[in-house]
């Protein structure tokens, strides 16, 4: 699927891996909606980036807030073909620790945000693309969800974000494989580390260690990059049901 002319939403799409997809997607001739939660860095962002941009306040765990964003992006421009799935929230809390067990109230809401709220937006979205009408290979959509290196080597510390992400992957083949009959591809992106704000924030006793890991080049990952590959996804129409890590061949150590 070409991204000329279609239309894509781009959840977390105010700062960081959503932001580097909204502009890269621009670029590529598509209209772009970003759903996000921070009203005012996402109505400015999208009046920065133009008329082909439109924000949307969104809770992507929430049915009606993700249904009510969805109708308002068909209606101002006639259907949704692309979905990426950026949004998500971390954690930092052993199974048990100083002060005891792993909160569960903090379990369930990075599982929430990060799982259910990128299954929430793939199931709704994939329901606005099996409208489309289908092109030479009856395709009517592309999904992209974002998990992360974690979900295969996450460091002390990172489980409720490691199995938030884990579930991300292990969906990502049945998700393929249900909306293989309505022309929809799913695939997932696993990043390493990336230099996003919340990355750049952190001290370099955060950064260094994990930068060291990380094999070639030896860096952050740029924002761009993780675009590059949303586009090349979206317009390579044989990835389906895959997760690509993009990570400078990073192994995480256990902290």
């Amino acid at each position: 699927m070409q991204l000329q002319n279609k239309i894509a939403i781009v959840t977390g799409g105010a700062s960081g891996l959503g932001l580097a997809t909204v502009k890269g997607f621009l670029d590529k001739g598509a209209k772009v909606a970003i759903f996000d939660l921070n009203v005012d860095v996402g109505q400015s962002v999208a009046a920065e980036l133009g008329e082909n941009c439109h924000f949307c306040q969104v809770n992507v765990s929430d049915e009606a807030s993700v249904q009510a964003a969805l109708a308002e992006v068909s209606s101002k421009w006639g259907g949704v073909h692309v979905a990426v799935n950026c949004a998500g929230i971390g954690s930092a809390m052993r199974t048990v620790g100083k002060n005891g067990p792993h909160s569960l109230d903090v379990f369930n809401k990075v599982i929430t945000v990060n799982l259910i709220g990128t299954f929430n937006v793939t199931r709704l979205a994939a329901a606005e693309m099996a409208k489309n009408e289908g092109n030479a290979d009856n395709e009517r959509g592309v999904i992209i969800n974002t998990a992360s290196v974690a979900a295969f080597d996450g460091q002390i510390g990172q489980v409720a974000y490691s199995a938030s992400k884990g579930g991300v992957v292990g969906m990502t083949l049945p998700l393929a494989r249900d909306l293989a009959s309505v022309g929809v591809r799913v695939n997932t992106i696993a990043p390493g580390i990336f230099n996003t704000p919340l990355m750049n924030a952190a001290p370099d006793s955060v950064k260094l260690p994990l930068i060291e890991m990380t094999q070639f080049p030896k860096r952050l990952g740029y924002p761009e990059e993780y675009a590059l590959l949303a586009i090349q996804l979206v317009e390579n129409a044989f990835l389906n049901g895959e997760t690509i890590r993009i990570d400078g061949a990073i192994r995480m150590a256990p902290r």
